[in-house]
C-alpha cells in the first residue's frame, strides 16, 4: 500500500492511518512528495504533474507487487494520471476527497491558507491557530508537539511549513484547463478496483463533482465521512475502515 499525501502536507498526515492499514496486514508505505517533508526541493522549481507521476512510478518500480495507491488530494491526482496513463500500474485505487472535478472556491481557500504565513510564525499556538481557522471541524490537539512534523523552526527563530513556497508558482488557465482533460481521460481508462472516499463537509468535492467521477468510472465505490477535505486526519476511524472494507472485498 502506498500513502500520497496533498499539497502542502507531509507523509505523516497518515500516521494514524497507516498504522490501521499496517494492523490490517498491508505493507504500509507513506511518501513525501519532492519539496515536502523530508524529501528534496526541487532545484528547478519542477513540481508538475508530469514530473510528480514520473515520481510515482520510479517509487513503484521499486516494489516487489502492483501496490494499492491512496492518494489524497494532490496525492490523489496523481495517482489518478498514472493510473490512467499507466494501466499496468497499481492493483486498486483510493481517492481521499478528490475527483476529476475540483471546486475552485474550495481550491483557493486551500491555497489562500498555504500562502497566509509567507514570513512563518512567531509559535507553535499560532501555527495552531492557523491551522484550527482553516480547519474548523478538526479538534485543536492538546499537544503542540505534533505540530513540529510539519513545520521547521528556521535560525530566525521562526516556525515554516515543512514545503517549498515554490510549489505554489505557475500554472495558468490553460494549464489549468489541460489538466482537466487530462484528469478525465486518465478516468475513463481505470480499470482496477477504484474507491471514493468524500467528506461530507468537503467544499473541494461536491454531490456534483461524484456524479461527474461515477460517469467517468462506472465500477467506482463512493463512501462519505463526516469530514471536511482532510478526510484521514478528521474521521480516520471512519476513513480507515472503509478502505479496508473495501479492498477486503475487492482484493480477497
Amino acid at each position: 500500500m502506498l500513502l500520497l499525501h496533498g499539497g502542502g502536507q507531509t507523509r505523516h498526515s497518515w500516521h494514524r492511518s497507516g498504522a490501521r492499514f499496517a494492523q490490517a496486514g498491508w505493507t504500509t508505505y507513506a511518501l513525501d512528495a519532492r519539496g515536502h517533508g523530508d524529501s528534496s526541493w526541487a532545484a528547478d522549481g519542477d513540481y508538475g504533474i508530469d514530473t510528480l507521476v514520473a515520481d510515482l512510478l520510479e517509487v513503484t518500480a521499486q516494489l516487489d507487487a502492483q501496490p494499492v495507491l491512496i492518494g489524497a488530494s494532490l496525492g490523489g491526482i496523481t495517482s489518478l494520471v498514472a493510473q490512467g496513463e499507466h494501466p499496468d500500474l497499481a492493483r486498486a485505487l483510493v481517492l481521499v476527497d478528490i475527483a476529476t472535478r475540483s471546486e475552485p472556491q474550495g481550491v483557493e481557500r486551500i491555497i489562500g491558507f498555504m500562502r497566509s504565513a509567507p514570513d512563518g510564525f512567531a509559535s507553535l499556538e499560532d501555527v495552531a491557530d492557523a491551522v484550527s481557522a482553516y480547519n474548523p471541524h478538526r479538534s485543536r490537539p492538546s499537544s503542540l508537539e505534533g505540530l513540529k512534523k510539519n513545520v521547521r523552526q528556521g535560525p530566525d527563530g521562526r516556525w515554516r511549513w515543512h514545503w517549498d513556497p515554490a510549489f505554489l508558482d505557475g500554472g495558468d488557465e490553460h494549464k489549468r484547463q489541460a489538466s482537466q482533460r487530462r484528469l478525465e481521460d486518465a478516468a475513463q481508462a481505470i480499470r482496477i478496483p477504484s474507491l471514493l472516499v468524500r467528506g461530507q463537509q468537503s467544499d473541494v468535492v461536491t454531490a456534483e463533482g461524484v456524479e461527474e467521477f461515477r460517469r467517468l468510472i462506472p465500477h467506482a465505490v463512493v463512501r462519505e465521512a463526516k469530514a471536511g477535505h482532510m478526510v484521514a486526519g478528521d474521521d480516520n476511524d471512519v476513513f480507515a475502515a472503509q478502505v479496508t472494507d473495501f479492498l477486503d472485498a475487492e482484493l480477497p
